[in-house]
């Protein structure tokens, strides 16, 4: 028989605009998981796309948190495109992706994970940013 959940953890997919500050990126994250009665200390990593690789307002949260940030291929997270809550036409035409942040949220939870993720929360979009959360069983869980 297994036990509870001994930590939950959730891995949170980001989309950006070019040059969008970490400030921006924090608002939304904590914003959103407030909203939904997160618990920030479950956070366990960042992702996204790998086209945003060199983006400070990414990798500055990322520090802020002490969390890891994970960017991943194209070829990576077109699989969970039919696991998407909704497909943005004008994310695919910049990335190539239909949905930048609940792809990597998914990409991640999978990569940590012993199971199959799932969207906790489907994409959140501020003026300059998107954010998606995700879960999956835990190794051992």
């Amino acid at each position: 028989m297994q036990g509870p959940i001994e930590r939950l953890q959730l891995f949170v997919g980001l989309g950006c605009r070019r040059g969008c500050p970490a400030s921006t990126l924090n608002d939304l994250l904590r914003q959103t998981f407030q909203a939904h009665a997160l618990p920030l200390d479950a956070l366990a990593g960042l992702a996204s796309i790998a086209l945003k690789h060199d983006e400070p307002g990414l990798h500055a949260l990322a520090r802020q948190l002490g969390v890891p940030l994970l960017f991943f291929p194209l070829e990576q997270l077109a699989p969970f495109e039919p696991r998407l809550s909704h497909r943005s036409a004008a994310s695919f035409k910049h990335t190539g992706c239909h949905g930048v942040a609940e792809s990597a949220a998914l990409a991640l939870a999978e990569h940590h994970a012993a199971g199959s993720a799932k969207l906790l929360l489907p994409r959140t979009l501020s003026a300059d940013a998107s954010l998606a959360v995700a879960w999956a069983p835990p190794f051992g869980g």
